[in-house]
């Protein structure tokens, strides 16, 4: 892995929550500690009304891997 580009984050959310970014802290700490300096990442982090199978949150990473 060359690098961590992006997290987007999906939180459910209840109508008038705007913790969302607050509620993404935990996954972008984890990926520093995972991946130190290549780990990162712009992260937009949405809340939404619903998410598939009733998860609470949904979290997408785009990876920039070495041409190797």
């Amino acid at each position: 892995m060359r690098r961590l580009a992006k997290v987007t984050s999906y939180v459910a959310s209840a109508e008038g929550f705007n913790g969302q970014p607050e509620v993404m802290n935990g996954a972008s700490d984890l990926i520093g500690e995972l991946f130190g300096e290549k780990g990162l990442h712009a992260r937009p982090a949405v809340g939404v009304a619903e998410l598939p199978l009733g998860s609470p949150i949904e979290v997408q990473l785009v990876v920039e891997l070495n041409g190797e």
